[in-house]
């Protein structure tokens, strides 16, 4: 039974922050927060006046209120509110039409996300609004009214309306339903048929403004709508055949990011797409890891050589990604040049693999042909080739190269480290690199500002690496630029990481052994060994260290 009623209006982030609290009483051994929380958590103790003896984490804070409302778990309770506000927020609106076209289309900073919850409940509380006007009907594909809106009036086919101003097409190519409801598929097509007959154009859409602080603006086209945000072929295929130009900036960009490469096959058959367009998509196809699709280009004919209009080949792309050997391979075999050097910075892949400590990489440029470094790429290139006489030589006879390898110590230290190279790190330390070196970070692997390469290892599960770093000093307890220790990195690695191929708990264990502090780490973390290991560093209090 519940003992605690829902208010009229609940908010789930004062939940939250009521779980916070829940727990921070339990901890300072706070009589009521014992009570409540030994009502509901199994093991924990009811003493007042003394210490609790069993550890509870924010998860059971959360589940203990989420039982006091007659809940099973927390995230039914919160489901349930999101539901109550969703449904509140339904029965109140004064325009239900509009406000449904908005919950069908998709938000301006995320074109491929939300759901159809709240568009939803708008058509349940209001079902006139699905025969409103052509807007809506695009938006559900209703063929039917739209075919008799455009009978009365063709005009209308083409006439923009509804909060964005957008004309019908555009509405169907960004509806929600179109990517999320699998049953209305071929029922889009159809419709936007009979609005392309009416006199629809296939090159329709809505502009955007990007790029602040320094704005411009692009189109969002039908075409990015079908092919790059709802991913479906036969729209996609309809609109082409009609006369879409999918050489915008947003279909290239987005239509790479899926293993599916279904839309990206007919776009290629299409025959549409410029040179631009396709050399975006072979780098997106490096960002994704995804050596099929990248196959699937490269035998089209893309040049895997080409820089513009990004500034790298993708050869260079694949090497910062940290594309796998197979992918490498791929882009040679087809011609890529290991010693083109991008229009960036004037690297070549050769020198980008060598910094990013990639031996197996350098091992088969060298073998490929490739240009012979020089100066302190060459002696960073020795490092990560494990070439100790090449170091040794180039260190005697050019000594200013260690000074130069040094300065960039903080991004070679965390580099190698991120692709597992220990042998490439004990160099760059034994070179005079120190090991608690700050890195800027590396967005797109999730790598904060001022990380050390002990969190790079870390959080890319190389344990190795990690063992190696911390007998060489580097501070165990350091936090990034996001607050985040070592170890909090070495536990999310195991449980919500890319890299599940490496997931271990063996970097959790070394720096345990060495030092690390269990102080803000959740258990259980969703990984049973690495519990086991965590468990045995918490105080008898019950409480992290």
């Amino acid at each position: 039974m519940p003992t605690r009623d829902l208010p009229a209006r609940p908010s789930l982030e004062q939940y939250k922050k009521q779980a916070k609290d829940l727990l921070n009483a339990y901890k300072s051994a706070d009589p009521e927060a014992m009570h409540r929380v030994r009502a509901f958590v199994r093991g924990a103790e009811d003493t007042a006046g003394s210490a609790p003896t069993k550890r509870i984490t924010l998860t059971d804070a959360q589940f203990v209120i989420a039982r006091e409302h007659g809940f099973e778990s927390w995230p039914r309770f919160a489901r349930h509110i999101e539901t109550l506000n969703l449904s509140r927020s339904a029965a109140a609106l004064t325009d239900p039409t509009a406000s449904f076209i908005e919950a069908s289309t998709p938000p301006r900073d995320g074109h491929a996300s939300g759901t159809l919850e709240y568009a939803e409940l708008i058509l349940s509380r209001y079902p006139d609004v699905a025969r409103g006007n052509i807007y809506v009907a695009a938006l559900l594909a209703d063929e039917v009214v739209v075919r008799s809106i455009i009978d009365r009036d063709a005009r209308a086919a083409t006439a923009k309306g509804g909060p964005f101003e957008w004309d019908p097409l555009t509405y169907l190519c960004f509806s929600r339903y179109l990517r999320l409801d699998a049953s209305r598929s071929e029922a889009f097509v159809r419709t936007a048929r009979a609005l392309l007959d009416a006199g629809a154009s296939a090159t329709t859409g809505w502009y955007e403004t990007i790029d602040h602080p320094n704005p411009r603006r692009i189109i969002e086209s039908a075409i990015y709508g079908a092919a790059g945000v709802a991913r479906h072929p036969g729209l996609t295929r309809l609109l082409l055949e009609r006369g879409a130009d999918p050489n915008d900036e947003e279909t290239p960009y987005h239509v790479p990011e899926t293993t599916d490469n279904t839309v990206m096959r007919i776009l290629l058959e299409s025959g549409t797409l410029n040179t631009n367009s396709l050399t975006t998509m072979l780098l997106r196809k490096t960002d994704w890891h995804d050596p099929e699709g990248l196959r699937l280009l490269l035998e089209h004919g893309v040049n895997p050589s080409r820089v513009e209009p990004w500034g790298v080949s993708a050869l260079h792309q694949a090497v910062r990604r940290d594309n796998s050997m197979k992918m490498i391979e791929l882009l040679l075999d087809h011609g890529a040049d290991p010693s083109l050097e991008d229009t960036r910075d004037g690297r070549s892949a050769t020198a980008m693999a060598a910094r990013r400590g990639r031996r197996a990489v350098l091992e088969l440029f060298q073998q490929r042909g490739a240009s012979a470094l020089a100066g302190v790429d060459r002696l960073i290139a020795a490092c990560a080739l494990d070439d100790r006489d090449t170091m040794r030589s180039m260190m005697a006879d050019e000594p200013e190269l260690r000074s130069e390898l040094v300065k960039e110590g903080g991004t070679l230290l965390a580099e190698f480290a991120g692709v597992g190279n220990a042998a490439g790190v004990r160099h760059l330390l034994d070179c005079g690199v120190s090991p608690a070196a700050l890195y800027d970070g590396d967005g797109y692997f999730g790598i904060a500002k001022d990380s050390t390469a002990l969190h790079v290892a870390a959080w890319r599960s190389w344990p190795d690496v990690v063992k190696e770093l911390i007998a060489r000093g580097t501070p165990v307890n350091a936090t990034d630029g996001r607050g985040r220790t070592a170890l909090a990195l070495a536990v999310k690695a195991c449980v919500d990481s890319f890299w599940t191929e490496r997931r271990s708990p063996e970097s959790v264990r070394a720096l345990l052994e060495a030092g690390a502090s269990v102080a803000g780490i959740d258990i259980p973390s969703g990984y049973d060994e690495v519990d086991v290991l965590l468990r045995r560093y918490v105080t008898s209090s019950g409480f992290a260290q």
